[in-house]
């Protein structure tokens, strides 16, 4: 099925090439929805930049594309019914209701309501989440995980190869203080070592208060760099005992990372000393100061100084810069990457920006390769400060989700008392962790936010609830209706009514919408774009009934396709996003 966009897209390049020659078939249209239906369903803005280029006026340009087009005819699959120009150029395109609606009976058809897979698929890689072994994953960490998962989760939907990279924080010097306190504690034998962060916050209060500590702890760094076995199995259940909790926050949340996606800094141990070979190889290594580092053009610091990439402490040690270094060389040429996504909190963007010139610099990934720095911002509390609990300390991720879910349950116990408790647990599960991602990617990721319960579990505006309500609201129809959701099959639907129109132009935008979210990596446009669907959805239903007696069964089963269609494209729009739909609430 091609979509009213592809077609309006083939229209308007086919009016081009009538108008001005092959050389402008490939034109961008400008095409977008129209902000106001009274100027149409689709705006086309083409003839500004057009005019310029060809020195024309651009009414003019717009008049010569209206000649070429077909309008008013239905025959080769058209969908212009009417077209206007306004203002200096705007081509303002009327659909007919025919069309839309073949259109609409069509995306029911199909299983992926219309999105076709892209034909010139990549390999995207997606380095999300990151959390450091021996510690509690908190709130800081629920940005990376939920906007790397619903941008794994776009990106594989609409036909890549997604390889999910979890980038471990399991090597360096903090793993020596632990080591060393659990030898000199007796636990270094045991099978399980207890708490970890206990662990972790012990080590590091005896490494800051006890220089000879401290000094044994840098010696085990050192035992274990040397591959010395005692020190490396105390590291491996480090190791294994955080990935096993992470693995059970990662089921919690629904979030697709597995082991397997695990590839930790210490993967990349042996190929540091490659990279910095390889930067000497390249000309690319200076000394300064007896430290390696790489001179990156247009970074200055704050008094203005160039700014150079360090890979290699005067000690010999290496850093976090090496390791991205070896990470995106393994991911461009061992994964055989088209485009490196990394989901990173913003403050890292100046490293990033460093990375990839050093990169691009020294041609370590081919032309062609995307580099994607997908940078977030932080989570406050509703004071407007850094989310924090009540006694100032980071907020455990566990505790989050745990009370998401308590409260939501409350709130499904308090709305509709005809749940059994089992029912309202289970959907207080489910719109709870929903709440708690939406409310985190309806914004714009690159600004902060403030975490406010009462709003992420509204029931009315731009929530998870609001929007799981509206599936839920369908589902009401048809069990009121007596008719079985998953087996109805209808004629075509029907667009006759303004609202029903409004809302087949809303559901023929969730193609373009998940192709947009695919290239810009912002998943609250995918967010904006069901709240939009949803909002239409009760717009429609106020004022097209769907079971009244007094409705033509015709009709009828054309608004029962249309609120199936709705239902079907909030469902798979949520999936996308990582939230799961309930059938009551």
């Amino acid at each position: 099925m091609t979509d009213v966009t592809t077609q309006l897209k083939q229209a308007l390049s086919s009016a081009l090439t009538g108008a001005f020659g092959e050389d402008f078939a490939d034109a961008d249209p400008l095409l977008n929805p129209a902000g106001n239906p009274k100027f149409g369903d689709y705006q086309a803005n083409l003839a500004m930049p057009l005019g310029k280029k060809l020195g024309r006026p651009p009414r003019e340009v717009a008049q010569a594309v209206v000649d070429q087009l077909e309008v008013g005819s239905s025959s080769g699959g058209g969908v212009i019914e009417k077209v206007e120009i306004a203002g200096p150029g705007f081509i303002n395109l009327h659909l007919s209701s025919a069309a839309l609606a073949e259109s609409a009976h069509a995306m029911l058809g199909d299983a992926r309501l219309g999105v076709a897979p892209i034909d010139n698929k990549q390999t995207v890689v997606v380095d999300y989440s990151s959390p450091n072994v021996a510690k509690e994953m908190h709130v800081g960490h629920l940005r990376s995980t939920v906007i790397g998962d619903a941008i794994a989760r776009v990106l594989a939907f609409h036909g890549h190869d997604v390889i999910r990279q979890n980038h471990l924080g399991d090597w360096g010097t903090q793993f020596g203080m632990l080591i060393e306190h659990l030898d000199e504690a007796g636990q270094i034998e045991q099978e399980s070592l207890g708490d970890l962060t206990k662990l972790y916050k012990e080590s590091k209060a005896r490494f800051d208060a006890e220089p000879e500590f401290a000094e044994r702890a840098k010696q085990r760094v050192v035992a274990l760099q040397g591959g010395d076995e005692k020190t490396l199995a105390a590291w491996r259940k480090l190791v294994a005992q955080s990935q096993d909790y992470f693995a059970s926050v990662y089921d919690r949340m629904g979030v697709l990372l597995e082991p397997g996606d695990i590839r930790g800094e210490s993967f990349y141990n042996d190929k540091l000393p490659g990279v910095v070979d390889r930067l000497k190889a390249d000309g690319a290594l200076r000394v300064s100061q007896g430290a390696g580092v790489v001179p990156v053009e247009g970074f200055k610091d704050k008094d203005g100084n160039a700014l150079p990439m360090i890979v290699q402490k005067s000690d010999g040690g290496y850093l976090y810069a090496t390791t991205d270094l070896a990470a995106a060389l393994f991911r461009a040429d061992e994964l055989d990457a088209d485009r490196l996504v990394y989901v990173v909190g913003a403050p890292q963007r100046q490293h990033f920006d460093m990375l990839f010139a050093t990169l691009r610099r020294y041609g370590w990934v081919k032309d062609g390769v995307r580099l994607d720095f997908v940078p977030f911002g932080q989570v406050l509390g509703e004071d407007g400060r850094i989310f924090r609990t009540r006694s100032g300390d980071t907020v455990r991720l566990i505790d989050l989700i745990d009370e998401a879910e308590s409260r939501a349950v409350a709130v499904c116990k308090e709305k509709n008392p005809e749940l059994t408790g089992e029912e309202a647990e289970n959907v207080g599960r489910a719109v709870g962790l929903g709440a708690l991602k939406y409310a985190d990617l309806s914004s714009d990721r690159i600004k902060d936010y403030r975490f406010s319960w009462q709003r992420m579990l509204a029931l009315d505006g731009n929530t998870a609830p609001y929007l799981i309500n509206a599936y839920v609201r369908v589902h009401g129809i048809f069990r009121k209706g007596g008719i079985d959701f998953d087996a109805f099959t209808s004629g075509h639907v029907q667009v006759e009514d303004s609202n029903e129109k409004a809302l087949v132009l809303k559901l023929m935008q969730f193609g373009p919408t998940v192709e947009s979210v695919a290239d810009s990596l912002e998943p609250h446009r995918l967010c904006n774009y069901l709240y939009e669907l949803a909002s239409g959805f009760h717009k429609f239903f106020e004022h097209c009934p769907v079971l009244r007696s007094d409705v033509p069964d015709d009709v009828r089963r054309g608004r029962l396709a249309l609120c199936k269609l709705v239902a079907l494209t909030l469902r798979q729009g949520l999936e996308l996003l990582g939230i799961e739909v309930v059938e009551r609430m």
